[in-house]
């Protein structure tokens, strides 16, 4: 359907690298384009967010192997399929990480308890975060393995608050526990780096 969306080599080679801040007029005149139907504004759009797309679904689903590319494109598909009733009420790029982690959330309230793949730990190889601003986040290589070994809703529930900023009442909405559950689940999440990494390689605040 989109030569882009449809790449897996895009992903697998470009997906970790952050990537330049986009031109906000030339994003613009993309979108609407996009709106449109034009493919292939929506294939520049993809090469543009791909790897804060894939970013965020891997920190979510915890692993950066095929898995993630699957979301990955599922959520472009989405997004696709979305645009025609994109109002502009927010930028592009918000709008699309939101959809992002709602794909990722989904995928793990299907999921709950998958495995990680078989011969994911070698995506672990070139990693380099983008977090949703598209920086590289300061996480080490240990750091990142731990939250990926976290059980998935300790593990949800952590990277939605300390690196996406929700607060409890939207992780418990999403995720359908109570707000005192996903302070739990935090605090275990927390605790769980801490056992395995030292109190110094994780500083979470209070919540």
């Amino acid at each position: 359907m989109l030569n882009a969306v449809a790449d897996r080599t895009t992903i697998a080679e470009g997906a970790l690298t952050t990537a330049a801040a986009p031109d906000t007029d030339a994003e613009g005149t993309l979108v609407r384009a996009a709106c449109e139907g034009n493919v292939q504004a929506f294939e520049a759009l993809y090469r543009r967010h791909a790897a804060r797309v894939h970013g965020v679904i891997g920190r979510l689903v915890g692993h950066y192997g095929t898995r993630a590319e699957d979301l990955t494109q599922e959520a472009f598909v989405r997004a696709w399929q979305a645009l025609p009733g994109f109002r502009f009420e927010s930028a592009f790029s918000t709008w699309l990480h939101r959809l992002a982690v709602n794909t990722a959330l989904m995928d793990l309230r299907s999921q709950r308890s998958r495995p990680q793949h078989e011969g994911d730990d070698g995506a672990f190889d070139t990693l380099g975060l983008a977090d949703s601003a598209g920086h590289t986040t300061a996480l080490s290589m240990d750091l990142e393995r731990a939250v990926a070994s976290l059980p998935p809703r300790a593990r949800a529930v952590l990277v939605l608050y300390d690196v996406e900023g929700w607060k409890h009442e939207e992780i418990a909405a999403e995720l359908g526990m109570a707000v005192g559950s996903s302070k739990a689940q935090l605090h275990r999440a927390r605790n769980l780096l801490r056992d395995r990494l030292g109190e110094a390689a994780w500083l979470g605040e209070t919540p």
